[in-house]
């Protein structure tokens, strides 16, 4: 197994031809973004887009129970969300194996400590070796102790990092350990059931005695030879413990680790091959580490035997071939995860989209209900992202059931504050597009209507700023300026070009990225960069997007204030210290930023099926489409030169825009740059 950290300098010293030989599952670091508050983000174990986050929580901890400085281990859990912010998600049935008598934690041996995808392994207690992998919804935990002695096996089923309301052992015995748990969801703003069935084996035979229970955790007192293997098998599901049982067996079963793990690693190099680049070593590993991440969310919760639980408590029952998602984040993702699977995985997109449909049916709300099936953030805009999927031919869904759906939403959303206007505005605007595609025009003009109802606002709070527009949170706004959110509405930015006039938008637009006003960290301006292109400005985007993406910048915003001091460094870096300080990647939300980046296109406007085009990072992209179609993506030049020529299938590109229907039908985008 590679190494935790590959040092730059050793990767810019390699030859090229050893650079480009590196698979993207090697070129992954799920390292990256661990540290701290930089990221939020954990080297657990997972298989694309699976309940299960195997992996370490040690003491101190960031939001997903790690911190790559930290000194102590203490323990190794099974859920955890994908750098969401508030205090993180999950932690759930965390297990420790520790030399009797030893407490609060062990040091770990970071010599020892290896990570890549679908797999995590370390030393700590002086010792003892813990390697793992997962699937979908199974996680196996291998503990090898180095020399004879007593130990105590610790299952803690009320461990977590939001409030654990309840916890319920339904079996005692260690060769099928079950437990019902029960939490808040992410800022603990609902809450989620989860079951897990664990079974335990020494040396490969079963711990066939009942653990002693202290709490909230099943401990077992164990008397071990030197070499002994203690393995703990654990399935997950919504829907009851027997149906975790059922899982474990259906997906571990008595398969040996190195066959698990051979499949985790073959279902990640399935997933990450849909793109192939050429680019030197470090903005390889870069993208194919975003990738890993952009790959993690939403979850599947459908059990193999068809079954999940709904947000609405009730079990439900997946068609089959299908699968039901949830844990999301739509506030933060939709705007780039979520249109960036839409290009890599329309058949995953499709089921995406058929579950947030059913999230309407099943009482969705603006953050999680009191009966999700698993951790989850928010659900805001999903009726974007779905008139996003519709238009770039993900049709695999009751159109009509959603269009209904996000109109009733529409009478509930908050709109007290400027920013709330705003958003508002464009979910109505997208009732309104999908109603118009569907051929209800009397809907499409009255939402129509109602979205373009918050022109008058943004004039009187955006046109001529005022003596607040730079404090953060001003006028109610959520985690943002005025500044910011002045840029927000891009689903009508015809409209605030006309309004301002070129000139004006573009010399304010200048003045705020020279004034320092932007902010790297946080999704309300992250599309503000690539404005310059949706307005036939190219060059300045790509000029913008290459300093964000490769260069130290000054990050002078937190969500709550303006610091006196900026933080100054790398927006994406390959290293534990992978992001901003403070800048959580949100589900996929910033890592499918810099994808978008590396591959000189961006959704301006989820909702039109359409991208603005820069300079891409890499010099070459090949992407795998569905039917069998290639999207190839070159680029003739200098990355940091100026635009002389884009043309697709070799003629030349009108306007600043590629549209999503040629992308989907194969060719070649090519950039010519010069100095």
């Amino acid at each position: 197994m590679r190494a935790a950290v590959v040092p730059l300098a050793l990767a810019c010293a390699a030859p090229v031809a050893a650079q480009t030989r590196a698979a993207p599952i090697d070129l992954v670091d799920p390292f990256v973004g661990t540290l701290a508050d930089f990221g939020q983000l954990s080297p657990a174990a997972v298989a694309p887009f699976g309940m299960v986050q195997l992996g370490p929580d040690t003491d101190p901890a960031n939001h997903a129970g790690y911190n790559y400085a930290a000194p102590r281990l203490l323990g190794f859990s099974h859920t955890r969300a994908v750098g969401v912010g508030c205090g993180g998600g999950g932690g759930d049935l965390m297990i420790a194996l520790l030399p009797a008598g030893m407490t609060g934690g062990a040091p770990i041996d970071k010599h020892h400590e290896r990570a890549s995808p679908g797999r995590y392994a370390v030393r700590y207690a002086d010792g003892i070796a813990a390697d793992m992998t997962a699937t979908r919804g199974g996680g196996v935990l291998r503990l090898t102790v180095p020399r004879a002695g007593a130990y105590t096996l610790r299952l803690d089923a009320g461990h977590g990092y939001t409030k654990r309301l309840a916890t319920e052992w339904v079996t005692r015995r260690g060769d099928d350990l079950r437990a019902a748990m029960t939490a808040g969801t992410v800022c603990d703003a609902g809450v989620y059931r989860l079951y897990s069935a664990s079974r335990i084996t020494v040396d490969g035979q079963p711990l066939r005695r009942d653990a002693v229970l202290e709490g909230n955790a099943a401990t077992f007192a164990l008397t071990l030879r030197p070499g002994a293997v203690v393995e703990v098998r654990t399935g997950l599901s919504s829907v009851d413990s027997a149906a975790a049982a059922q899982v474990r067996i259906a997906e571990l079963g008595e398969r040996p680790f190195a066959a698990i793990l051979a499949r985790a690693r073959m279902a990640w190099r399935q997933a990450l091959g849909h793109v192939a680049i050429t680019a030197p070593r470090e903005t390889r590993a870069l993208v194919y580490t975003a990738l890993f991440r952009v790959m993690q969310t939403p979850v599947a919760i459908t059990d193999p035997d068809g079954r999940y639980r709904g947000s609405d408590g009730q079990i439900h029952r997946s068609a089959p071939g299908r699968a039901r998602y949830t844990s999301w984040a739509l506030w933060d993702n939709y705007r780039t995860q979520l249109p960036l699977l839409a290009l890599l995985d329309p058949a995953r997109s499709a089921d995406i989209a058929r579950s947030l449909v059913a999230l309407y049916g099943e009482g969705k709300r603006r953050w999680s209900t009191p009966t999700e099936p698993f951790l989850t953030v928010r659900t805001e805009h999903a009726g974007i992202a779905l008139l996003d999927f519709r238009r770039k031919g993900i049709t695999g869904f009751d159109a009509r059931a959603a269009l209904a759906a996000m109109a009733a939403e529409s009478a509930t959303l908050q709109r007290d504050t400027p920013d709330q206007r705003i958003e508002a505005a464009y979910d109505d605007w997208a009732v309104a597009e999908l109603a118009s595609d569907l051929g209800e025009r009397a809907m499409a003009d009255r939402f129509r209507a109602r979205a373009l109802s918050y022109r008058p606002l943004w004039r009187s709070v955006f046109e001529t700023m005022g003596t607040d527009a730079d404090v953060v949170k001003a006028r109610g706004l959520y985690q943002g300026t005025l500044w910011q959110y002045r840029w927000a509405p891009v689903f009508d930015l015809d409209w605030m070009v006309a309004t301002l006039g070129k000139p004006r938008f573009l010399a304010e637009l200048d003045r705020f990225f020279a004034d320092g006003l932007f902010n790297m960290t946080n999704q309300p301006d992250m599309q503000a960069p690539w404005l310059y292109a949706g307005l036939g400005e190219r060059d300045r985007t790509a000029a913008l997007v290459h300093r964000i993406m490769t260069r130290p910048i000054d990050h002078p915003y937190t969500n709550a204030g303006k610091r006196d001091v900026p933080f100054h460094g790398r927006s994406f870096a390959l290293a534990p210290q992978g992001f901003a300080d403070g800048m959580d990647d949100d589900a996929g939300s910033m890592t499918g930023w810099y994808v978008f980046g590396a591959l000189g296109l961006y959704p301006l406007t989820p909702g039109r099926p359409r991208y603005a085009i820069g300079v891409p990072l890499v010099e070459r992209a090949r992407i795998a489409l569905s039917g069998g179609k290639t999207l190839t993506i070159r680029r003739a030049g200098p990355v940091d030169g100026r635009i002389r020529a884009v043309t697709w299938n070799g003629r030349a590109i009108e306007g600043p825009w590629l549209a999503h229907d040629l992308i989907a039908r194969g060719g070649t985008l090519r950039v010519e740059t010069g100095r």
